[in-house]
């Protein structure tokens, strides 16, 4: 079982004082809303009592006068003599006090709650994505992603279930049971009792029918899990899978979970497909005792008709409240499960935060160090080891290495994404540590080999929520990326709409719309990680001429397998195995003929055989076009 559904399988309590006293406190902003619901639900528990006794006093007063039953006094004051006059009496009080009342009564109950649950669906789903939002990267690589859409979707969900429908609802079926059971024990405690001896019988129905569902219910969970892994992995991954012509076989494996997940509502359907006609059935033996005992009393004067009449409205109300009890314990159950799993998510440190008192960047320069600084995404396993150089506001450093080697993760380290365990990050000389996460970051812009779009506009996608850009600005950008024509030539401009992740836009326009975006916020600091690896020869041409003018007068950290694009930075630092081998310029790590000057040597044989293969396919051709000729020196 994957770790995702796992998770999932647990369901915990049917009933946890301690995770109930933390739902309740958000109800506490709604406490006039639910105080309304509680007392709506009471009284009409309390009104679920009164129709089978206004029959029992039709019959016993007007239709059957000799039975000689008696009336209460503060009954019989109200009540004509005449019958025609005291039964439509009755009619009228059982339209208007129980019909009407009753029908606003389980309105404004059900309006009320509905209306709370949204409301707290709300406020946990802000709470939520706020809390997502501050976690640490650690966090997200630890936890998959579909984990997280089911925190914020389902699991709140069946919270609003529980606030919905089930909380105060469940007081109302107990309030409804009380009343009944009080009125049948007062009318006549002999035949109550006789008709309560069903419970028992149900009771155990009631256990086994949990234990069905819940066992029902946790494999539902796990099946829901798998499909929602499943489909989150193949629907990003289709590309791949029409490739390779996989589809048949993808298709049978999702089959192979669609059906587990068939199968298990299958034991569900089967366990309240027995248990309401259980109750049903137990609910007429009920009936059955009433009739045989009831009529026998009746027969010896122990029992007026109307008595026994309502004794058998009263047992058909008496067991509907003990059905909706038993679903709503799976609600109950189901919302302590989620509840726990969205708790222990609130829970998570946020470790990654803002020092108590930071420090002020009043007017940062963007001078950049590292210190003996050391790493490890897991603690068996260290990426940075002693690292140690300077960036001096102004200078294009260039970062290169095997992969592996622990480029990306020091332009992690230098945005908070992690924390170093040893050294220093130092931005203008100041610990990173000790700065606002928001006035370290709006200093810096990065573009990543990977660039990522969101959905609504190419505005949008590069003002990324900055008030700050004008629109002039952000034309600005576009042009010096060379990518405004492209804009311009769409149908809405900059207005045109982004589906999700940029999918009708190619990776080079996507790329460029990146570097639009970090010029537009005007960092104080630059990072290029492998920014143009994903360009074609073209787009990157488009790029360098642009890139060559932004990158003056602005610290920049240049991250680059093509070492062709970073010699004329002024400072190349050389990475390998998590340490700093190697730092200078590209002259002088050539001279040192040392792990630079082995990368430089391998990409110059590779373009060499590149080249000898296109000068043979091009036959004829001039001498310089047939010599490939030493990698250009750009940035």
């Amino acid at each position: 079982m994957s770790d995702s559904s796992h998770e999932e399988e647990v369901l915990g309590k049917a009933y946890d004082a301690r995770l109930m006293r933390r739902l309740l406190v958000y109800l506490r902003p709604y406490r006039h809303w639910v105080l309304l619901a509680l007392v709506a639900i009471v009284l009409y528990g309390l009104l679920q009592a009164v129709p089978p006794y206004l029959l029992k006093l039709e019959v016993d007063r007007y239709l059957d006068p000799t039975a000689g039953a008696k009336v209460p006094p503060f009954l019989a004051r109200y009540l004509s003599a005449n019958p025609l006059r005291g039964i439509l009496q009755i009619a009228f009080a059982f339209f208007l006090p129980t019909v009407l009342i009753t029908f606003f009564l389980e309105f404004a109950q059900s309006f009320t709650m509905q209306l709370v649950g949204q409301r707290v669906m709300y406020d946990l789903r802000k709470q939520l994505f706020a809390h997502l939002q501050r976690l640490e990267l650690s966090f997200y690589d630890r936890n998959p992603v579909g984990r997280m859409v089911t925190r914020v979707t389902t699991d709140v969900d069946v919270l609003n279930d529980l606030f919905a429908s089930g909380m105060v609802a469940i007081f109302g079926d107990f309030f409804t049971l009380f009343s009944i059971m009080v009125v049948m024990l007062s009318l006549n405690w002999r035949l109550a009792l006789l008709t309560f001896s069903v419970l028992p019988f149900i009771a155990l129905v009631t256990v086994a029918f949990r234990k069905a569902v819940r066992d029902s219910y946790r494999k539902i969970r796990v099946a829901i899990a798998r499909i929602n892994a499943y489909l989150q992995e193949h629907i990003t991954g289709m590309a791949v899978i029409q490739l390779f012509n996989r589809e048949p076989r993808s298709f049978e494996e999702f089959e192979q979970v669609n059906r587990a997940h068939m199968e298990a509502y299958k034991d569900s359907i089967l366990a309240y497909g027995l248990f309401y006609p259980a109750v049903e059935f137990l609910g007429v033996l009920a009936v059955a005792i009433i009739l045989d005992r009831g009529g026998a009393m009746a027969f010896q004067g122990a029992l007026t008709a109307g008595t026994a009449i309502a004794f058998i409205q009263y047992s058909q109300r008496f067991f509907r409240p003990i059905q909706d009890l038993s679903d709503k314990y799976n609600i109950l159950q189901s919302a302590m499960a989620s509840a726990e799993r969205i708790f222990k998510l609130l829970d998570t440190p946020v470790t990654i935060a803002d020092p108590p008192q930071p420090q002020p960047l009043t007017s940062p320069e963007g001078r950049v160090e590292f210190r003996q600084v050391g790493f490890a995404y897991r603690d068996e396993h260290r990426v940075l080891e002693d690292v140690s150089f300077t960036i001096e506001p102004g200078e294009t450093v260039a970062i290169v290495g095997h992969t592996g080697a622990g480029k990306t993760t020091l332009t992690s380290l230098l945005l908070r994404f992690y924390d170093v365990q040893d050294g220093q990050v130092l931005f203008d000389g100041i610990d990173i540590r000790e700065l606002g996460l928001r006035d370290l970051r709006r200093n810096f812009g990065i573009v990543l080999q990977d660039p990522f779009l969101f959905s609504g506009t190419i505005a949008g996608n590069i003002r990324m929520g900055s008030k700050g850009i004008s629109d002039a600005r952000l034309r600005e950008a576009a042009r010096q990326v060379n990518i405004l024509d492209f804009i311009e030539s769409l149908p809405g401009g900059f207005d045109e709409p982004v589906r999700e992740r940029g999918a009708t836009l190619s990776v080079g326009q996507k790329q460029l719309l990146s570097f639009a975006r970090a010029l537009a916020h005007d960092p104080r600091v630059l990072v290029l990680d492998e920014a143009t690896s994903s360009v074609d020869p073209e787009t990157e041409a488009l790029i360098r001429e642009a890139l060559r003018r932004l990158l003056e007068h602005r610290t920049s950290v240049v991250i680059a397998h093509r070492l062709s694009t970073i010699q004329n930075a002024s400072k190349i630092v050389v990475m390998h195995k998590g340490r700093v081998r190697e730092v200078g310029t590209h002259q002088e790590l050539l001279q040192k003929r040392g792990i630079y000057y082995k990368l430089y040597e391998l990409q110059y044989k590779d373009q060499e055989v590149l080249g000898s293969y296109s000068a043979v396919s091009v036959v004829g051709a001039p001498e310089a076009a047939r010599d490939p000729g030493p990698p250009t020196a750009d940035v």
